[in-house]
């Protein structure tokens, strides 16, 4: 015993032990941390975290980590569920920034309001509000997601003082939350009242709108049909350079393989407003985005700015 307890010291003593010592954690660190994703993966802008009510199984931050560091995601917004029509149970933006704290190098903390909330009766009052969560750590605004039409006055107050305090904006629209018509005449009318707010597109209604033959009834769920040229998603990322797109979810995921060839088409050509995004929010949630995006032939430079760069930018990471 003596013998093998003086063998580990002689070699603890030498030099390129204590290199292999020195590496080894330095990059136990770098993996706790989450470092070595950052520079080269995905950037998640659309992750949630849930608490143990309702009848869907909790989220906590650390399996939020967990699941990341499996599928190779360096960095993921989480955004908070306030509005009583977006899940089973409440998720406040003060639950995401207290629970999420702990790895700010890898969760990035989203806020938002109800724009109903009448103690925030003004734009100047809700300015004042989330300039709190501001000075508090958050990022981006989100997820909006409200049980009125999407250009309702209230919403544009909301994004307006949104836009004021350079929060990208990303909201649901379907056929029940943020409504909108075949077309969507409201969020051109919203991107037209609020021209300095940058506003990120998710779910069912938006994605929808990929295809030129939109319907109500589409709104609400996933078509499956080939897809049309003329839809409205491109109409408005012609006309608004502040429009994006959220590819998370079913939604987004439906939106690209309902018919690959256009969607292939879709995301060369809108890889400069396009940002990858899962909505995780489930622990053993199936995630289709996770290996879509890869095995769909893209350039190296399509797929740099879609898994990273155009949130890099967006949110000013």
């Amino acid at each position: 015993m003596h013998g093998l307890h003086q063998t580990r010291r002689q070699f603890l003593k030498s030099a390129g032990a204590m290199t292999v010592v020195a590496r080894a954690m330095r990059a136990n660190a770098e993996e706790s941390h989450g470092s070595q994703y950052l520079a080269n993966r995905f950037v998640d802008v659309h992750t949630h975290i849930t608490q143990a009510f309702g009848e869907k199984p909790p989220l906590s931050a650390s399996e939020l980590v967990a699941w990341m560091d499996k599928v190779e995601i360096g960095k993921a917004f989480v955004l908070p569920l306030v509005n009583p029509e977006s899940w089973d149970h409440l998720i406040s933006t003060e639950y995401v920034l207290r629970e999420t704290e702990p790895y700010r190098e890898r969760l990035i903390a989203s806020c938002c309001i109800d724009p109903r909330a009448n103690y925030l009766d003004s734009v100047e009052a809700k300015v004042k509000h989330l300039q709190r969560y501001i000075d508090a750590g958050v990022k981006g605004y989100g997820e909006h997601k409200c049980g009125v039409n999407i250009d309702d006055p209230r919403n544009i107050e909301v994004f307006a003082a949104a836009a004021e305090l350079k929060l990208p904006i990303l909201f649901h629209l379907d056929s029940v939350r943020n409504m909108d018509k075949p077309g969507l005449p409201g969020l051109a009318k919203v991107l037209e009242s609020v021209p300095n707010g940058i506003f990120i597109g998710h779910a069912n209604g938006w994605w929808a709108s990929i295809s030129g033959d939109a319907t109500e009834s589409d709104f609400g769920g996933y078509p499956n049909r080939k897809t049309t040229s003329g839809g409205a998603i491109d109409a408005l990322m012609d006309r608004f350079p502040n429009i994006y797109g959220d590819l998370s979810a079913g939604s987004g995921s439906n939106a690209i393989l309902r018919d690959v060839e256009f969607g292939r088409e879709f995301l060369i050509r809108r890889a400069d407003r396009l940002l990858f995004g899962t909505d995780y929010l489930m622990p053993g949630q199936k995630v289709p985005q996770i290996s879509m995006y890869r095995e769909i032939e893209l350039s190296e430079d399509a797929r740099a700015k879609i898994f990273r760069e155009n949130a890099q930018r967006v949110f000013n990471l």
